[in-house]
């Protein structure tokens, strides 16, 4: 595995068949997947799917994390505790690219009853073809990561 073609996904157990849809998605185009959700419905935690998958990306063993819950804003908040962490709920995809090309986030969350397949695929897609365009928005970024004490 090399971080730099790795992505960790993750959610609760609401959005199992998403997760897995996306897994397959992101592997036909050439992405490491490291997939550390549930695999059984029964009912789980999403504060703790959150904080796995972001400590993996904040590690640098994973590039981008992807993670999932029912509207995608409670497991974002997980994932945003965790230091070095720039994680946005997106449910279109103008906001998947401008949080890559302006604020260089390193995780997505989606909510699987906010989103349907087609379009999560699509956010996924314009997620990780964004590039960060750095200039005045790394300063921008700076300032965010100075608020992490």
């Amino acid at each position: 595995m090399t971080a730099s073609n790795c992505i960790v996904l993750s959610s609760d157990h609401a959005a199992i068949q998403l997760r897995q849809a996306i897994a397959a998605h992101i592997a036909a185009h050439g992405w490491e997947v490291v997939d550390i959700g549930p695999t059984t419905p029964e009912s789980t935690p999403y504060p703790k799917h959150g904080e796995a998958a972001a400590r993996l990306v904040a590690s640098g063993d994973c590039r981008f994390g992807i993670i999932l819950c029912g509207t995608g804003q409670g497991i974002m908040m997980a994932a945003n505790k965790v230091k070095g962490i720039r994680c946005g709920v997106c449910g279109d995809t103008f906001s998947a690219r401008m949080i890559r090309q302006h604020n260089d986030a390193n995780m997505l969350s989606m909510g699987v009853r906010v989103v349907g397949e087609g379009l999560a695929l699509d956010i996924v897609d314009a997620f990780l073809t964004a590039q960060f365009e750095g200039g005045r928005h790394a300063t921008r970024v700076e300032m965010i990561g100075a608020l992490e004490g």
